[in-house]
């Protein structure tokens, strides 16, 4: 008995040196640390949502802040000076993947570093903006979801002719720096003259260019508004842009859900809050391996169309009972 005593003993301490061990290999487990970088501020409803999203699509991938992941934020505000501050912020925290919302941002990164993995979303032609070598094989450190194709923007044309027919004359606000802004006034330049529409651009590049753009542009009637972007361009002047088009009557649409709920007439666009939580799928790959060179970048699943009855009240719009029929949103 004493001997079987012993034995006992001496197992149960080889088995308490044992725990310590494993317990200490668990907490050893490698935390990932992942970046992210976005383009709207810190204390954005939309931009919140977003960031809720993508958490809460790694969570459901098994990775939790505090056990297995670090989640370092940066809000760059639509400022490209800030957008170059944090990129090169982000990549010095050396993170194992990096979460990038719209080109701007992803070019900063990239300029940053050429070896970081980056996963975009709410971002217009990669290709053109020079992110990625082609769509199916990215060829470089950056892959992701686009928010849009070019010919979205004369879908935006289409839209807001079908609820202000009214509309001759249209003043397009997009960034003339970028392909994203370029490419999306040339799409609505090929189907103004089919819909009878003159289609003005203006630049995005302060509040000041914005303002006196629309102010000269509604000097004429019969004048709409629409918004190509890209949106990264113009995050600091979002408010602007909705206060501008209801101080001068100008029916407008818009190339993504930011501007709904800040009182724009009309949105359609993808549905950002879906780009974010299947950007957590794509980081989770990355994390257990993939490399981004060889993941295609995704296009959008569905385009979305929202509708500020509210709005169209004040501008004395009707909006048409088929038009309110195809709509995912109404705001009333």
């Amino acid at each position: 008995m004493t001997l079987r005593r012993r034995d006992f003993i001496s197992l149960l301490g080889g088995v308490a040196a044992v725990w310590p061990l494993a317990a200490r290999a668990q907490q050893l487990k490698p935390v990932r640390r992942i970046g992210v970088l976005m383009s709207l501020r810190a204390d954005d409803p939309d931009g919140q949502a977003e960031i809720t999203a993508f958490a809460q699509g790694l969570q459901e991938l098994g990775w939790a802040v505090g056990r297995n992941a670090r989640i370092d934020y940066r809000w760059g505000a639509g400022d490209l000076n800030l957008f170059r501050q944090y990129a090169a912020e982000l990549v010095a925290l050396a993170p194992d993947v990096v979460l990038a919302s719209g080109s701007v941002g992803v070019a900063a990164l990239q300029e940053a570093s050429r070896t970081v993995p980056i996963v975009f979303v709410t971002t217009v032609d990669p290709v053109g903006a020079g992110l990625v070598e082609n769509l199916a094989r990215p060829g470089t450190n950056a892959s992701g979801f686009t928010s849009a194709e070019f010919s979205l923007s004369g879908k935006l044309l289409d839209v807001l002719k079908q609820v202000a027919p009214a509309v001759t004359r249209v003043v397009v606000l997009r960034d003339a720096a970028v392909p994203a802004g370029t490419g999306g006034f040339a799409s609505i330049q090929t189907v103004a003259r089919s819909l009878g529409v003159e289609p003005t651009p203006i630049g995005v590049r302060d509040a000041g260019e914005i303002e006196r753009g629309i102010e000269a542009f509604a000097r004429r009637q019969n004048g709409g508004l629409v918004v190509v972007g890209p949106v990264s361009s113009m995050t600091r002047n979002l408010d602007l842009v909705v206060t501008l088009a209801a101080r001068y009557r100008l029916p407008a649409v818009y190339n993504t859900w930011l501007f709904i709920r800040r009182g724009g007439l009309l949105v359609y666009a993808a549905d950002s809050i879906d780009q974010y939580r299947r950007a957590a799928g794509y980081i989770d790959r990355i994390l257990k391996g993939e490399n981004p060179a060889d993941l295609p970048v995704q296009a959008p699943n569905k385009y979305s169309l929202a509708i500020n009855l509210k709005t169209a009240k004040a501008l004395g719009l009707t909006v048409p009972p088929a038009v309110l029929a195809t709509a995912d949103e109404v705001i009333e």
